[in-house]
């Protein structure tokens, strides 16, 4: 795979599945480099083996389809251009003109229908008067001044929160097939909350929404905590649901039984202060509609409920399924409210959504030969429906990594894999490290490790102490000693490839990281030098300034690292610059609120000051999500600089030296 292959990656979204289970509906997305934008339409995949997979959609960008339960309409949301807000739309479900709902300045986020499919619930951010070009003639230089007093007020991707709060709206859905030009439906405000509130689904009988929000007072925000809230569809003022918890909880998602007699949610415990994020596992709770004692149905020491785009779906009256992180892939889970569960998907699979309904339950996943596929569930296995990697797979060599497990020198086992490249070698190494840390390396195809084998080189990516998946315990290990048995256990999953794979070449070395693992690959560097050259990505670099100028600086690095001042130098990778001898790459992007770009911009300036060979490599209008999401066109300049990097230091016949980007 070679950068400007990124235009074949097809994304899919979770499954819409019709009322009478009979197909299901799927966004399938794609970066464009033309365009510089993603682009995607909604396809029609039928059960019937007879039929195929056909695209019902023309779209710019359409995504996140959801059929009526009636099954009469189909509603999803639709970006009309690359600098478009996402609006909502309905079609007919057997096809028809696509008719817009919506027209709001900042877009809509997220929506849910109501039971009798005439109504749909949506989240959209209300702006201030004259904030973010809300009044055509008042431009971001003009705006008011901003008074902040609370910790929260910023959000990576968003930019400023607490004069745009994402409130919610309760649209009636017209007939249609009427005037082209019929004016749009008004949508009413039900909630307005100083700030966020979550996702919005209606109650079993239609009559309330619920919602999760943190509405404390200012004075006291510093906590991570959010609760339950239900508000009458007709709007009014929000009444917490009753949760009789032992410690406090960050709510992420809240469902009520189609029975109505129960409320699912997922939820992280937070300890007695509010704030013990560290590591806590995302748990499905359950208890009673009315409020009461919420009963865990995932084990909250070892499942973890929070994979990407985790949310609860229902399987009949009292039944949900939700994804769950394990060991480098992503199960699927099915839990009752009274008892009861089943494991339906699991193994090499990354679950990325599912359904039910009209008894065929529908799964949305990816895999090492696939970014996302759609399967149905028959007789305990999944047959596949779909094939939008075919593309990519006939268009490039996808390797398919070797799964292993090597022992740190305290005998703990540490996972991962190791892609290698055609041919006897000896091929360079490149050890990646990924973010979090709380987060994991997975079975599914991985557009990073297929560019970098391509181009020559055997690539690492394990799940050291501190990765979710693996138990609350693995997590917790690196608390207040970052850069201890997370750093032996990378660099023992290296040393052990070395030794298993003869074709590895233990004397061309590379390491690379995003986030947190732009700080284990800045700390390993300060304490061993054998690596060639390194790549510092979008860093957590520096614990102090931090705290005053990241999204979640306020909690993340007291809450990993430890409140001292001590502490957070002994653990600062800014603070041991001075001991790195290895040419390192910095890549940062100029609106970076989760790390800000001072992190890699300070972290540069040392090394330069003291003669290590250093670059640093900004991206002028991405934030932290650049090699995830940020515009096609600087996801490949991204891979052809970071090639062009390691050419430099470690070149190969793939990636010969002196070879500019393009």
């Amino acid at each position: 795979m070679k950068p400007e292959h990124l235009a074949l990656l097809n994304s899919v979204s979770p499954p819409a599945v019709h009322p009478d289970g009979s197909r299901a509906v799927v966004s399938v997305n794609r970066p464009d480099l033309q365009v510089d934008s993603y682009v995607g339409q909604l396809w029609t995949v039928p059960l019937d083996q007879e039929k195929l997979p056909r695209r019902i959609t023309r779209g710019f960008r359409d995504t996140a389809p959801a059929f009526s339960p009636d099954g009469l309409v189909l509603a999803f949301l639709r970006t009309d251009g690359p600098s478009s807000k996402a609006q909502l739309w309905v079609v007919e479900a057997d096809g028809g003109e696509p008719q817009v709902l919506t027209d709001r300045l900042l877009g809509v986020e997220t929506f849910s229908w109501s039971p009798d499919s005439h109504r749909i619930v949506f989240s959209s951010r209300e702006p201030e008067a004259g904030r973010y070009g809300s009044a055509a003639d008042v431009g971001a230089e003009a705006e008011e001044p901003r008074l902040i007093s609370t910790y929260q007020y910023r959000l990576n991707g968003v930019g400023y929160t607490r004069d745009r709060p994402r409130q919610l709206f309760v649209v009636e859905v017209p007939g249609l097939g009427g005037e082209p030009d019929a004016p749009l439906p008004d949508a009413r405000q039900v909630t307005s909350l100083a700030t966020d509130a979550g996702t919005g689904t209606f109650s079993a009988d239609g009559s309330a929404v619920y919602f999760t929000a943190s509405l404390h007072d200012d004075d006291d925000d510093d906590g991570l905590a959010t609760a339950i809230y239900r508000v009458p569809g007709a709007g009014g003022e929000p009444v917490a649901v009753e949760v009789t918890a032992p410690m406090a909880q960050s709510v992420a998602d809240v469902r009520e039984s189609k029975d109505g007699g129960w409320l699912f949610y997922i939820a992280r415990d937070l300890g007695g202060s509010g704030r013990d994020f560290v590591a806590q596992n995302a748990v499905l709770f359950c208890m009673p509609s009315g409020g009461g004692e919420p009963v865990p149905l995932t084990d909250p020491q070892m499942m973890d409920v929070s994979a990407p785009g985790s949310r609860i779906e229902l399987r009949g009256p009292d039944r949900a399924l939700v994804l769950n992180n394990a060991q480098g892939t992503v199960e699927l889970l099915e839990l009752g409210a009274t008892g009861g569960h089943s494991l339906p998907v699991h193994g090499d699979k990354t679950v990325t959504g599912a359904a039910w309904a009209g008894g065929s339950l529908f799964v949305a996943f990816a895999d090492p030969s696939t970014c996302g596929d759609l399967a149905v569930l028959e007789d305990g296995q999944l047959r596949i429906l779909t094939d939008f990697s075919a593309d990519l797979r006939t268009r490039t060599d996808i390797l398919v990594p070797q799964e292993v497990t090597f022992d740190a020198p305290d005998g703990y086992p540490v996972h991962g894999w190791v892609v290698r490249p055609a041919g006897q070698g000896p091929h360079p190494v490149l050890l990646n490290i990924h973010g979090g840390p709380f987060t994991q390396y997975t079975v599914a195809l991985f557009d990073e490790a297929q560019v970098y084998v391509a181009a020559g080189y055997a690539v690492l990516m394990c799940n050291p102490r501190g990765s979710a998946g693996y138990g609350r315990d693995h997590g917790l290990a690196i608390k207040g000693r970052f850069g201890t048995d997370d750093m032996q256990d990378v660099l023992a999953f290296l040393d052990g490839a070395l030794a298993k794979f003869p074709a590895l070449d233990a004397g061309r070395l590379g390491i690379m990281g995003g986030s947190y693992g732009g700080y284990l690959t800045a700390w390993t560097i300060a304490h061993h030098h054998r690596f060639q050259a390194a790549i510092v990505e979008r860093g957590f670099l520096d614990p102090v300034s931090f705290e005053g100028s990241a999204d979640i600086g306020w909690y993340f690095g007291g809450g990993y690292l430890g409140d001292s001042a001590d502490a957070l130098a002994a653990q600062s990778p800014l603070g041991h610059a001075a001991q790195v001898r290895t040419p390192t790459l910095v890549i940062h992007s100029e609106n970076d609120l989760r790390c800000p770009l001072e992190q890699g911009q300070r972290y540069y300036t040392a090394l330069k000051r003291q003669g290590v060979e250093a670059e640093l490599l900004v991206f002028p209008g991405e934030d932290h999500e650049l090699s995830r999401s940020g515009r096609p066109r600087h996801r490949m300049q991204r891979f052809e600089h970071i090639l062009r990097w390691w050419s430099r230091f470690l070149p190969t016949a793939a990636n010969p030296a002196g070879v500019p980007p393009r």
